[in-house]
Parts: structure tokens; sequence; C-alpha cells
């Protein structure tokens, strides 16, 4: 019998293999190209499978409610619905959209009763806009804005000071800055991070993302689904009753709409009242120059985007507020708007400057009360070139 060596070594057992990870499944190339396929599939078809599901109620005088307003992927989805070319899309700021008034008090309302027709002027106003915002959301959100006849609204109040042309180079929070060029042009104020620069670049141009923020919007009170678990209800000490609900229990879905008695608009709202009825005088501007304002060129570059969509428009310049003006503002506000009307003039854009509606008919500096749309509606529907710019083909 063999003996075992006093210097040999017994054999050494294999080495376990160490896991990958604590989850030790893995994925082989053909398993990940699956997995993107199916990734890509949902991303793809979630947004125009929701619409199909999603209950969105319309109709004549609807606007984006003013809880929405952030809710772009909404206001894309709006216009591919109303888009029709027996139809005249209605396109502005708070002014458009009714700041003071509730949907039946609008513009758009009171064209409609001049034309005798309920839905052919389309409220696609959206509250806090200003042109470089309204640039950004016809160029992501307005794809389906083709061929129409638009009637673009043009509000002096964006050029009355470095600060709402946001072109000064103090750091401001301003509305729907989403919208706005996140890196060319430089918007001077505009100091964002390069995280949510690209955030935003990303949600303009993938839908399943910008219909992500359609869910927080429209059913979490615009917030993510963690921020809404954890709101706190303000009370001390502080509750959080969103813990306990179930996040899937929000999503109706069924679009919110507008509340009917809305209490901050309307004739029967405290600020549904005349600019002077709070005692304020007359108002000096800093204007911005034409050729140094951003929100300027952004409208230029909006009637560009477009006219270039095949699109018929028409600018309506103001009527802005000249009773609240002092003197020397109010040459300057002359000198701007004989100015721009003679851009248009130049570059063949049908363009109209109705007349300045009286005192008690303004709000503040640029809107209206509803009784002053009421007739801004019968003066632009008098007007010779709108009627003819309504009949031509």
């Amino acid at each position: 019998m063999g003996t075992e060596s006093p210097t040999s070594k017994p054999a050494a057992a294999p080495e376990a293999e160490v896991p990958f990870s604590s989850n030790e499944v893995r994925l082989d190339v053909r398993q990940w190209f699956l997995t993107l396929v199916v990734v890509t599939l949902v991303m793809l078809l979630t947004p125009p499978l929701w619409e199909r599901i999603e209950r969105f109620h319309t109709g004549p005088d609807y606007r984006i409610p003013y809880s929405l307003s952030k809710d772009y992927w909404l206001y894309a989805r709006h216009l591919r619905q109303v888009c029709d070319p027996n139809r005249v899309i209605v396109l502005g700021d708070s002014v458009i959209w009714g700041e003071y008034v509730l949907p039946d008090g609008t513009l758009s309302h009171f064209l409609n009763r001049e034309a005798g027709e309920p839905n052919r002027f389309i409220n696609a106003g959206v509250n806090g806009l200003f042109p470089l915002a309204l640039e950004g959301l016809i160029e992501h959100y307005g794809r389906s804005l083709r061929h129409q006849r638009v009637i673009l609204h043009w509000n002096a109040l964006w050029v009355t000071s470095p600060k709402t042309d946001l072109s000064v180079d103090e750091e401001e929070s301003f509305n729907h800055s989403r919208l706005v060029p996140q890196f060319s042009p430089r918007i001077p104020c505009y100091k964002a991070d390069a995280n949510e620069r690209l955030s935003a670049l990303v949600e303009r141009q993938v839908s399943f993302v910008a219909w992500v923020s359609h869910l927080q919007n429209a059913y979490f009170g615009q917030k993510g689904i963690l921020n809404w678990t954890m709101e706190s209800d303000g009370g001390n000490p502080p509750r959080c009753p969103n813990v306990w609900r179930n996040p899937l229990a929000q999503i109706t879905l069924t679009v919110p709409s507008a509340a009917r008695d809305d209490a901050k608009r309307g004739p029967k709202s405290p600020r549904h009242k005349p600019w002077f009825a709070g005692g304020a005088g007359k108002t000096r501007f800093d204007w911005v120059a034409l050729d140094s304002s951003l929100q300027w060129r952004a409208f230029q570059r909006l009637v560009g985007i477009l006219r270039d969509r095949g699109n018929d428009v028409m600018v309506v310049l103001g009527p802005f507020n000249e009773h609240l003006m002092a003197e020397e503002s109010l040459r300057t506000y002359r000198k701007l708007r004989d100015e721009i009307s003679a851009w248009l003039s130049r570059n063949q854009i049908p363009h109209l400057a109705p007349e300045l509606l009286p005192s008690v008919l303004y709000a503040d500096a640029s809107h209206p009360l509803t009784e002053g749309y009421e007739l801004l509606a019968k003066r632009i529907c008098a007007m010779g070139d709108f009627q003819k710019w309504l009949r031509r083909q």
C-alpha cells in the first residue's frame, strides 16, 4: 500500500463562483435586445393609446384650465382636435385666454357670436404665456397647426421693461420656463442648470415624457407621485394625508375641467373692475427698443414658423391700455406700434390695430373686461381688412 508523503498537500477544492450581484439573473445580448424593443414600444404606443381611453370634454368656448396651463401634452392634443380649415385658431397670452373673464366672456366667444357660429373661433390662448414661451409652445407642441387661419395677438406688455422682456442679467423666475430657448438664443435672466435645460429638451422631443408630465398636471397637482405622496396639509403638526391613498385611484381617466363658477374671474369676481377702481394713477414704462428686444424677436420667429407651415396669419395689435400711460410713455408706445406695423407691412403680413377701448373697459394695462372683449370683437368684425381676410381662399 502506498503511503501519503508527509510533505504532500490535499488537492484544493474548486473556488465557488462569485455572484455578479445580489440578483443573479443576467441578460444575454438577445434578451437585452428584446427588452429594448418592449420598452420602446411602450414609450411609443402609450401616449396615443391614452388619448383613446382618457375622456377630454371640450366644446364651444373651451379653454385650457388655469390649473393645466403647463400641461403642454394636453395643449398639443387640444390643437389636434380643433384644427380644421373652416375654423380660426386664436393664439396669444392671457389676453386671448381671458385673465379676468369667464370662458363666455373672451374675445373668441364674442367673435363667434358676431359670426353667428358657436365654434368657428377657437381659444388657443394659455394663461401666463409671452412670445418667447409661445414660440416654444407652437414650435414643439403645435405641430398640427398647419394650413389654418390663425389670429395672433401681440401684447405690448412684454416690451414695457427689460424685466418683462427677460433681458436683464439678474436671475428672474417666470412662467413656462420649459418652453423658452434653453441654450440659444441666450436669455440672460434664465439661470437654470444643465439638468433642467436638458430635461426640457427631452420632454419636447419624447412624447412619453410629455405624457408623464400630463399625468402629474392632471391628476397629482403638478407634482411627481413621490412629492404628491409626501405633500403636507400645512397643519401643526403637519400631516401627509396622501401617504395612505392609492396613487392609481387619482387617475380618473377624465381630464379635469375648470370650475363653472370661478371666484377669480367673471363679472361677479372682485377682480373684474376697471383698472382705476383702486386709485391707480398714470404709469411710466421703461420701453425696450425693438431691435434689442428678446420678446419681439421671438414674436417675429413665431410668425415665420406659422407661415412656413402654410398658415394664413392675421396679427392683432393690442389694443393696449393707453389711458394709464404717462405722456412720455405714450409717445414711445405709439412709435413702437408704428414700427411693428411697418415691419408687418413690409413682410406682407395682414394685421389690424383696433381702436382704443374706453378706459372703463380695461382691467389693467392690457386685459379688457367682459364688455371690453365684446366691443373689441364688434370692432374687429366691422373692419374691412378682417372680413376680406376671412373670405379669401
